[in-house]
């Protein structure tokens, strides 16, 4: 059978390295299968079938420096995830038995526990097939030599790919593709290469420490990996999955669909995703671990663990890759199964991939370069905007009218319309800009049924987001000051104290907004409430440090880092939270944990910050010079023009919806009936669904109708009063602080 595409040239900066200890894995490892029953008599593989598949080979490459007895364990891994994948295939997938394969994967459970004393205790009892034998085996050789937090993380992980599995059979039964972004964040899980970095932290004895595991550095180091081996993964199981198997979820497919052209422009697609994702890999490596090691006051020794668990996940990659050419399992033109077809990407053999790397590295610089060659600032000109599709009307507050005065009176009263330190006679917003881009209204929209008092915090809340995100740049963005950034960040946090009532003195516009804010939010919370609310705060704050550090290297952003840091810097999750709260009603914690509520979540907050990057573009990239901005992004890693990077980020947009709507209407239901849950938290869930209706529908109207982003309002400067006190503010006083504002002040344009 002919190729349906032609191999593209990779991305291979790393040499894969063999472990010498090969042979003696292959033949614990086919041992291993007999004793679990996994060969011959499975009706999944014969012995042929394991000789050529060849995961002791697999594991040979992607672990290059293990201990003999750590290889054998891993590759008895490998053996075991393999063997599920293949045994789930045609035990479920083919036969399109949800019910089975839902009571299949729940016993699974039982035989991951976290404790190891609750291993007697376990209710699945003892293992009734290949994979429970198999995965009670290794879960017992393994975990005695890991901390309590990697068994956590590793039971977690392999739960994902067990039991997302579920989410490809749905989508098959249903004849499904998804689109890109669900896609990419669910290969995550259903791919299993977050569950491999966690054999890297075994096979390397060098655990990740737990105080930075769910560091942003740590975390995207990860989530690269993992996507850079799904994808590549992808590449070469295309034949297999979709031609034989009838698989809808791969990388290849979702973007022929997606972009609608044809196998080989989607392989070549995917191929650049794997470039990219692995040059957002290294990028954190040089740029980010270094602060985080400082930050955080980690050892020397915790330090080293760190970049050795990183350069075993780049000795993964290049192993991956060299295993993938060589397995017949795959179509790769020149692997066992083809022995005399063409290699693509250069000559094939051990020690042959060293001789790649050059021809690799030359390759992929082009791509590598224009991510860091966006000018300052750019003629864009007007931008029409693609059709968007919104099924939800929007409601508006009938306190509207009533919030619009009050959000002007506070942010007089909160200083934002002053000129904040640092700023040489001009400041971020005056009276004129903070009327007219009119926050209230996008309040009125996300809270249709708010009380007044309740607008109005929406208001403040969406009012400091939006100075804080202008405040940024302008203060510390043209300074080139991310430590100024991050004392500020530190101090904020000190505004959202969780267990007590004790702030500092407010010095900044920024630090009184927020300490208003915070006290009049976080009264009636609990105290775990408020720790969760201080944090998703503080995870927008935190994404206004890495927004700074790029726009200082002037590097545009891999597009997966920028899709998941833009829920962040958008404050989606903030606005959410805020949905949530409105109510005094909470979700039970296994609701809002379970998938079709998280990607429900994700798909909104998607929808909101990308429709905003196609409002704002201009503004942005013209105006202001920023190149956080998914049209940018999109237009710098296809190499499109604007016209065509706008119709794309429109289509994300719209499949977004459509995938929220599909939640809505077929995953909920099925999940209210998985958890059982009573009708009170069904009421509330299906509140929240028409809270995060709302929430998108507001926001839209917000866009369409807001100045903010008219070319009339970019280019109008900026009138500040050279005000030293933060009065007069009552009825009456707007005449006296009108004369101010038109008398003095000096002006410059601003975004």
């Amino acid at each position: 059978m002919s190729q349906p595409f032609e191999l593209p040239d990779f991305y291979e900066p790393y040499p894969a390295r063999l472990n010498p200890h090969l042979a003696a894995a292959r033949d614990h490892s086919k041992r291993w299968a007999l004793e679990m029953e996994m060969i011959e008599g499975s009706g999944v593989w014969d012995e042929a079938d394991f000789d050529s598949h060849d995961y002791a080979l697999l594991c040979a490459y992607t672990h290059p420096d293990a201990p003999a007895e750590v290889l054998a364990t891993v590759t008895d891994w490998y053996v075991w995830v393999f063997f599920f994948d293949d045994h789930f295939l045609e035990s479920f997938k083919r036969s399109r038995d949800m019910a089975g394969a839902k009571a299949y994967l729940d016993r699974l459970r039982a035989f991951m526990p976290v404790l190891p004393a609750a291993r007697a205790a376990r209710a699945a009892g003892e293992p009734a097939n290949a994979v429970e034998r198999g995965l009670a085996d290794l879960w017992a050789r393994t975990t005695p030599a890991m901390s309590g937090g990697w068994r956590r993380r590793f039971a977690e992980a392999t739960r994902h790919l067990l039991e997302e599995s579920m989410w490809e059979l749905s989508n098959i039964s249903e004849g499904r593709i998804a689109n890109p972004l669900e896609y990419v964040e669910m290969r995550r899980k259903v791919g299993g290469a977050p569950w491999s970095a966690g054999l890297v932290e075994y096979a390397a004895g060098a655990e990740v420490p737990e105080a930075v595991a769910a560091s942003r550095p740590l975390l995207v180091l990860r989530d690269a990996f993992a996507d850079a081996v799904h994808l590549r993964n992808d590449l070469f199981s295309y034949q297999r999955e979709v031609e034989d198997e009838g698989e809808l979820s791969n990388g290849v497919l979702v973007f022929e669909r997606f972009l609608g052209c044809d196998t080989q422009a989607a392989a070549e697609a995917v191929n650049d995703l794997i470039t990219s994702r692995l040059q957002q890999f290294e990028h954190t490596v040089f740029t980010e671990l270094p602060p985080l090691f400082v930050e955080s006051g980690l050892d020397p020794r915790s330090c080293a663990d760190v970049l050795t668990y990183a350069k075993g996940l780049q000795d993964w990659q290049a192993g991956g890759h060299e295993w993938h050419m060589r397995s017949s399992r795959y179509m790769n033109g020149g692997g066992a199964g083809d022995p005399g077809g063409p290699v693509p990407g250069g000559p094939l053999g051990l020690g042959t991939s060293a001789a790649r790397i050059a021809t690799s590295l030359a390759a992929t610089l082009p791509f590598r370069l224009r991510s860091h060659a966006q000018p300052p600032r750019r003629v864009v000109g007007p931008v029409r905007i693609p059709d968007l599709h919104m099924p939800f009307p929007a409601r508006l507050s009938p306190h509207l009218d009533r919030s619009r005065e009050h959000i002007m009176e506070w942010g007089w009263r909160m200083g934002m319309l002053d000129v904040p330190p640092g700023l040489p006679g001009f400041g971020v917003w005056d009276e004129h800009k903070l009327r007219a881009f009119d926050f209230a209204l996008a309040a009125a929209g996300i809270h249709p049924d708010a009380t007044g008092e309740e607008l109005d915090l929406t208001t403040g809340w969406l009012t400091w987001g939006t100075y804080a995100d202008d405040y940024y740049p302008m203060v510390f963005g043209r300074a080139f000051d991310l430590v100024g950034a991050r004392v500020c960040n530190e101090r904020l946090s000190a505004f959202m104290p969780v267990d007590s009532t004790a702030v500092p003195t407010p010095v900044t516009a920024l630090e009184r907004g927020l300490a208003d804010l915070w006290s009049r939010t976080a009264g009636p919370m609990t105290v775990e409430a408020r720790r969760a609310f201080r944090s998703t705060v503080e995870d927008m704050t935190g994404s206004w440090l890495w927004e700074l550090a790029g726009e200082m290297e002037r590097r545009v952003p891999d597009p997966v880092d920028y899709i998941e840091m833009r829920r962040k810097t958008f404050g989606a999750d903030l606005t959410m939270a805020l949905s949530r709260l409105s109510h005094g009603r909470t979700l039970p914690a296994e609701v809002l944990r379970a998938r079709p509520v998280q990607a429900m979540e994700h798909a909104v907050g998607d929808f909101a910050g990308l429709q905003n990057d196609l409002h704002s573009f201009r503004k942005e990239v013209e105006f202001s010079g920023e190149i956080h901005n998914g049209v940018l992004v999109v237009q710098n890693f296809f190499g499109c023009g604007t016209s065509e990077a706008l119709h794309i980020v429109a289509d994300l947009v719209n499949s977004r919806m459509r995938e929220f709507e599909r939640i809505v209407s077929t995953e909920l239901p099925a999940l209210v009936e998985d958890l059982a849950l009573d009708a009170t938290v069904r009421a509330t869930l299906d509140g929240y669904t028409r809270e995060l209706q709302n929430y998108m529908s507001g926001v839209l109207v917000w866009h369409r109708q807001t100045p903010r982003y008219a070319e009339s309002e970019l280019r109008r400067p900026v009138g500040l009063p050279p005000r030293t006190s933060y009065g007069p503010t009552g009825l009456g006083t707007a005449a006296a602080r009108l004369a101010a504002t038109l008398g003095g002040g000096r002006a410059a344009a601003i975004g």
